[in-house]
């Protein structure tokens, strides 16, 4: 059975319906200690590159064509198929970003993108 995918902002209160909670940004949210983060693995390996990051800069005119290079970067990241098979019999899943933006962010793509892998 798939875990159900589930997305957040790491700033928001953890809950127990979160299940195993990850975070996927390169770099550690502003102004959050671990304790507050509450996070069970720091899953960087399957963000978006740096580079992408940084060239997306959450720009909406960029919107699309970032979306098409994250999902050409999870296609080849290797990343990928472990995060997989570590986390495939996990019952919920809630994925956690820092970004202001909750409509425009890799959180969704990756939960779209992983929810076809699983």
């Amino acid at each position: 059975m798939q875990p159900a995918i589930r997305i957040k902002r790491v700033y928001e209160a953890p809950q127990k319906s979160d299940g195993t909670r990850i975070l996927i940004d390169r770099l550690w949210p502003r102004g959050l200690t671990k304790e507050k983060a509450a996070i069970h693995e720091w899953a960087k390996d399957i963000a978006p590159s740096t580079e992408l990051r940084k060239w997306f800069g959450h720009t909406m005119d960029l919107w699309g064509d970032f979306q098409k290079q994250y999902k050409a970067e999870l296609d080849s990241n290797p990343a990928v198929a472990a995060f997989l098979e570590q986390h495939r019999h996990n019952k919920v899943i809630t994925l956690l970003y820092a970004a202001k933006d909750e409509e425009h962010n890799h959180a969704l793509v990756l939960q779209q993108y992983l929810s076809k892998q699983f």
